[in-house]
């Protein structure tokens, strides 16, 4: 296709004012550093040329060794300079990289010239003994991070000589001494065009070319037939190659822009994506800088703003990601942000560290450069160089749009309904006729929704209609999440409810979280329609049969997008929410009822996980309290969706069948305590039901032998245990000696975890040991319990995972055993072993998480339970467990609640009497001891 504008030539030589020649629009004001305080380009040379001079006969090696020594000198104090200042100016990466790359400039010139003058000097060179050197790529651009690679093309006329191949040999080998990294090729004229026809990534390095040294008409000549052979009339072949690039890019980053760690560089809207931007304007209309796209009509000035904005805060991440690692690191890992955040001058304020509000900044650039890259795309649409895209969901018949609006490239443009000023509510109404129609909305009608947010004032905020849509994008169309998240992306959700612009991109530090807050909101919304449509009927009976049945939809709707409105600040986002939520349901239209309501389902929307994950469920004191607190069963109806959907929106692989089977069996409980009133669940009721069952099960035993087992456990057995673990043991126990350890392993789908169950002669500290045991062979456990019967049998069951949160496999289990009995044979001794297995990964240790210990004496009616929360790492359950022992403390269970890097361990204790923890002196001398435990383990897995 055409240009806008003929080729420019490049300037002949340098000028004053002009650091890099062909690069004309960029002056020595842009350079980080004066060049004086780099390196003075002529004096080195001349020191260089003086001591060749001085070392008689001087070849080969030994004047490659001088000219090294003295541009590493000169380097080491320049490179030293820029570091020193970057620290000063910790957001001036722009100026850092410029400076960088005129250091190279001189460096790479210096090598050049001493390789033609002194090593290879040619007196009467012949027409093919020439050689140009050319920068492309980011070096091209006159980019270049701290550890960047030094990208050259040296470009002869014809085929490479003997001479032109000792000049290159010489080059390379005093940059290699330099420690550069040096990504090069040798080509002619011909070769370049011809491998840049069929190769995008070399044409896309040859776009970005930059004259730096020798014969210039070579370097004239590429330009000249690179813009008249190659690129003048493939514009949408180049366009369509970097976009499939850019896809594909994204898709092994992650495919999303709210990833965990980031890559600064490849990941979603991150530097390549804004390059690729360039790269399309300079390849259509030869723009010289990113400026230029404003010039070119592709973006306005104030997108450009937010370009130059996004695009200088990611260089200074990049720039000082090399410094930290010293390596071309461009992944943003988690250690590396704590890192990097302090170094850019983000401070910690109270409820809130450093890193997340640092991350924040990342995710709201990242997102503007997304919006950007729509805007240029339907830029490009229009001048009918890339093809537009087709609508949404399956093909239908067209509809007919309402409000004035239009379709423009297949997409809502805002037509005759774009006076915003008689019709604000258009702002709104836009994102509905997307939802109603399937239609994208238009490019450029988002830059006017952009524009246009403050027409959302208080007086529309409280506006019927305004409610009115906001609650139909909700309920009305079956995918609320596509509206939310555009809404979100523009602004225009806080615009909506400004209590929810804190959350935009608030990053939550931990493991556990894989999303933004405001993404996680999206995605629970996300989930809880999938329900509604019975995409999950199979995976989430519960749920689905709630759903189905029939709740207030714009209860739960409104109370999913709130819950965790109050993230961030240094109260419990609960209560804060709740109190937020207070005021938005009336101002969104809910009546007194369902305002209450989304405000109780806020305050205790963790409520239900805790209790699922944190407490022993088989203790009736615990789902007795758990009624207490619910009081109806419409109540738990909808605390029960909510959950599922919380959980579930908190990163892939969350929701598991352990915790599906958890809250199935604390909802029934309920219900059934709810429905049947709270002393339907008591120990009796549950203990003869259970030794029925057992009974019904052992068919077959001599009824003497039925007996004896329904009568050798205390009660706290038959209400923990399930029926099929009942008859494991009762099996196990049969015929036992003394000295026996009986283990059965065993699979169990519903749990998604390994039963892990044992019987053997009772002896203090059975818990730890087996623990220990676990810890060796990377077992996470997830639930125990361990009771003794009354003729001396121990008889504990472990539900376990491996590192992946899955069941052991079968071909697994033998190793598992090994190392169980010769833990428990004393063969291994856990405390010793575990010192080279209890590590803490480097690129976690910056996740801290302060412990707390609780002990509560009502939650259940014989058991003390003792709470622990506190940073995870492999030997922890054993190193509390083995303290527990050492202080005489029975442990009954233990429930183990993992969330990403941290772990609530609730163990259900009683003293060497067989009676709870109730002394306050008790409790406190307990809890140094546990803290003590918690802190030499720390300290372990730092080392």
């Amino acid at each position: 296709m055409q240009r806008n504008k003929a080729a420019q030539a490049i300037p002949a030589g340098p000028k004053v004012g002009i650091p890099f020649p062909s690069l004309p629009h960029l002056t020595y004001d842009e350079l980080l550093l004066p060049p004086e305080a780099l390196l003075d380009e002529a004096a080195l040379l001349d020191q260089i040329q003086q001591e060749i001079a001085q070392t008689n006969g001087a070849k080969g090696q030994q004047v490659r060794a001088i000219v090294v020594k003295h541009l590493a000198t000169a380097r080491a104090e320049a490179e030293a300079n820029l570091e020193a200042a970057f620290r000063e100016q910790p957001d001036n990466a722009r100026g850092l990289i410029r400076a960088l790359a005129w250091l190279t400039d001189r460096t790479v010139s210096i090598a050049l010239e001493i390789a033609t003058n002194t090593l290879h000097p040619l007196p009467n060179p012949t027409e093919a003994e020439r050689i140009a050197l050319v920068a492309v790529g980011g070096y091209g651009r006159a980019e270049m991070a701290p550890q960047s690679d030094v990208d050259l093309l040296f470009l002869t006329p014809y085929k490479v000589t003997a001479w032109a191949e000792s000049i290159i040999e010489s080059m390379l080998y005093m940059l290699w001494d330099l420690k550069l990294k040096v990504g090069h090729a040798t080509r002619t004229v011909d070769d370049s065009i011809r491998l840049a026809r069929d190769d995008i990534t070399i044409r896309t390095a040859l776009l970005e070319r930059r004259f730096l040294a020798g014969d210039e008409t070579l370097a004239r000549d590429l330009r000249t037939r690179l813009w008249s052979e190659l690129f003048r009339d493939t514009g949408p072949e180049f366009i369509e190659a970097k976009l499939d690039e850019r896809s594909d890019r994204h898709k092994r980053q992650g495919g999303q822009r709210y990833v965990l760690e980031p890559n600064v560089k490849e990941g979603k809207g991150g530097l390549r994506d804004l390059q690729t931007l360039y790269w399309i304007g300079k390849y259509l209309h030869e723009v010289q800088s990113a400026f230029g796209l404003v010039e070119a009509g592709l973006l306005s000035q104030d997108e450009y703003d937010l370009f130059a904005t996004a695009e200088n805060f990611l260089w200074d991440v990049r720039c000082h990601l090399h410094y930290v690692t010293q390596r071309p690191t461009d992944r943003l890992t988690f250690d590396l942000q704590v890192e990097v955040a302090a170094r850019v001058g983000y401070k910690d304020t109270p409820g809130r560290r450093a890193v997340e509000y640092f991350m924040q900044d990342y995710f709201r650039h990242a997102t503007r450069v997304g919006e950007l890259t729509r805007v240029f795309l339907t830029q490009l649409e229009a001048r009918h160089v890339k093809s537009a895209p087709m609508m949404i969901g399956p093909q239908r018949r067209r509809k007919k749009l309402k409000y004035g609006f239009e379709l423009l490239q297949g997409r809502i443009t805002f037509g005759a309904g774009d006076d915003l000023d008689a019709h604000p509510l258009n702002i709104l109404r836009v994102f509905e006729e997307a939802l109603r129609t399937g239609y994208l909305i238009h490019p450029l009608t988002m830059r006017i929704v952009s524009n246009n947010l403050d027409r959302i004032d208080d007086e529309l905020r409280a506006n019927r209609e305004t409610n009115r849509i906001f609650l139909d994008l909700l309920l009305k169309h079956g995918n609320p999440e596509r509206a939310l998240r555009r809404m979100n992306e523009l602004d225009v959700l806080s615009a909506i409810i400004p209590e929810f612009e804190p959350i935009v991109a608030m990053m939550q530090f931990n493991l556990y979280h894989h999303y933004t807050v405001d993404e996680h909101t999206i995605q629970c919304i996300s989930n809880l329609a999938q329900i509604e449509r019975g995409e999950l009927q199979e995976e989430l009976p519960v749920a689905s049969g709630i759903l189905k049945a029939g709740v207030n939809r714009k209860v739960l709707y409104v109370a999913m997008l709130l819950h965790d409105i109050g993230k961030g600040r240094p109260e419990d986002h609960s209560i804060l929410g709740a109190q937020i939520a207070r005021k938005v349901c009336p101002r969104l239209g809910l009546n007194a009822e369902e305002s209450e309501t989304v405000e109780w389902l806020v305050r205790y929307h963790l409520l239900m996980s805790d209790v699922a994950q944190k407490r022993d469920l088989s203790e009736p004191r615990t789902v007795r309290d758990f009624a207490k607190l619910v009081k109806t069963r419409k109540r738990l109806d909808l605390l029960c969706v909510l959950t599922v959907c919380d959980i579930r929106g908190v990163g892939p692989n969350t929701w598991n069948n352990w915790k599906a089977m958890l809250l199935r069996q604390l909802h029934r409980d309920t219900t059934t305590a709810l429905e049947g009133g709270l002393e339907s669940l008591n120990r009796e009721n549950r203990a003869a039901a259970a030794k029925k069952q057992l009974r019904e099960r052992l068919q077959g035993w001599d009824p003497k032998a039925v007996r004896a087992e329904l009568a050798r456990h205390y009660p706290p057995y038959w209400q923990g245990l399930s029926t099929d673990t009942q008859a494991v043991f009762a099996n196990m126990l049969r015929d036992i000696t003394p000295d026996q350890i009986r283990i059965d392993l065993h699979p169990d789908a519903d749990r998604d975890a390994t039963r892990s169950v044992f019987a053997l002669a009772d002896h203090p500290g059975i818990f730890s040991r087996l623990a220990g045991a676990l810890a060796l062979v990377g077992a996470n456990v997830v639930d125990a319990r361990t009771y003794t019967s009354k003729d001396g049998w121990a008889t504990a069951v472990f539900w376990v995972q491996d590192g992946t949160g899955h069941p052991y496999e079968a071909d697994r289990l033998p190793r598992l055993r090994s190392m169980i009995h010769k833990t428990l044979k004393g063969e291994v001794v856990p405390r010793d072993a575990l010192k080279v297995r209890d590590r803490i990964k480097k690129r976690e240790r910056e996740f801290r998480f302060p412990t707390h210990i609780t002990f509560d004496n009502t939650g259940s009616e014989i058991y003390t339970i003792v709470e622990v929360d506190t940073r995870d790492r492999p030997g922890l359950l054993y190193d509390l467990t083995r303290t527990l022992a050492a202080n005489n403390i029975y442990i009954a269970s233990a429930v183990i609640a993992t969330f990403g890097a941290q772990v609530v361990d609730s163990f259900y204790v009683k003293d060497m009497f067989g009676l709870k923890l109730h002394t306050k002196v008790k409790q406190e001398a307990l809890e140094r001891k546990l803290r003590q435990a918690i802190k030499d383990g720390a300290e372990r897995a730092s080392e």
